[in-house]
C-alpha cells in the first residue's frame, strides 16, 4: 500500500516535464511544422550572419495562454533552434500561471529594482524554467507594455546576435 501511495504522489504530484512549445511547435521541429501550425507566418533568411540561426519565421497575431501575442521562431538546418513570444506585460500573471500549469513551478522567480542616479527606477520581473538543456525565460519590465518569453537550448541567446 505504501508503494502505491508513493507511486501516486511521485507521478501525480507535479506536471510531467514536456518540451516547451507554442501551439505544438517545439525546439527541433522543422520550418514546415512551423508554417503548418502558423499559416500566416512569414519565413525568411536572417538579416545578419549568425552561427546560431539562418532563418526566422514571424507571426504577428497568435494567441498564447489565451493572450494576444507575437512569435518568432529561429531556425538552422531546417530545425527550430529557439523561439520567443512577446505579449502585453499586463498579462504576465496569466502567462506565468499557464506556464506553471504546463511545466511546473519556475526554478527561479524574482523582481529586481535597478536604481540609476537622476533617473526613474526600473523594475524587472523574471521567471526561469529548465528541462534538461532547454531553457525558458520570461522577462518583463514592470510598468512597460511588452513582456517576452524566450525558449532555447544551450547558449543560443548569447550566439544569435554574435555576427560571424
Amino acid at each position: 500500500m505504501r508503494i502505491l501511495l508513493l507511486l501516486v504522489l511521485t507521478l501525480g504530484g507535479a506536471p510531467a516535464a514536456r518540451a516547451f512549445d507554442v501551439d505544438g511547435v517545439s525546439l527541433g521541429d522543422s520550418e514546415r511544422e512551423v508554417t503548418r501550425a502558423f499559416p500566416s507566418a512569414y519565413c525568411r533568411a536572417l538579416e545578419w550572419q549568425s552561427d546560431a540561426a539562418e532563418r526566422r519565421c514571424d507571426d504577428g497575431k497568435i494567441s498564447f495562454a489565451g493572450v494576444a501575442a507575437r512569435v518568432t521562431f529561429y531556425l538552422k538546418g531546417d530545425r527550430v533552434q529557439a523561439f520567443d513570444v512577446r505579449f502585453d506585460s499586463r498579462e504576465r500573471e496569466r502567462v506565468v500561471a499557464y506556464l506553471a500549469s504546463r511545466y511546473g513551478k519556475p526554478l527561479a522567480e524574482r523582481v529586481e529594482t535597478i536604481s540609476r542616479p537622476g533617473k526613474e527606477d526600473r523594475r524587472l520581473y523574471e521567471a526561469r524554467w529548465e528541462h534538461g538543456p532547454e531553457k525558458a525565460l520570461l522577462s518583463a519590465r514592470l510598468g512597460r507594455r511588452y513582456a517576452q518569453l524566450e525558449v532555447s537550448r544551450g547558449d543560443f541567446a548569447q550566439r544569435i546576435y554574435r555576427v560571424q
